[in-house]
């Protein structure tokens, strides 16, 4: 399927979660994928369409070269998408 044709199918529910996770310091590009089924290039059509243009620039300077952000550039012992005292629990989720 298109990245187009996947984008317009996410409702605002998911695409705020998309975005929600691709801010986050400790969440994997490859979370992303496995939850909602996006590559890391269609995470990045999705920011630069959703969020504003500086937000969005400030966003790939702050992700480019993050290792947090790729499963295989975690150092040993990162095992999990979020810092424990920042887990927020969620009803739906």
């Amino acid at each position: 399927m298109k990245t187009k044709q996947k984008l317009k199918q996410l409702d605002d529910e998911a695409v705020s979660r998309i975005v929600e996770m691709a801010w986050e310091d400790r969440t994997p590009f490859e979370a992303i994928e496995t939850n909602f089924g996006l590559t890391e290039p269609e995470v990045i059509q999705l920011m630069r369409s959703t969020v504003k243009r500086k937000s969005f620039e400030v966003w790939r300077a702050r992700v480019t070269g993050r290792k947090t952000k790729h499963l295989q550039l975690r150092p040993a012992g990162i095992d999990r998408g979020y810092c424990p005292t920042q887990y927020k629990i969620r009803s739906g989720w």
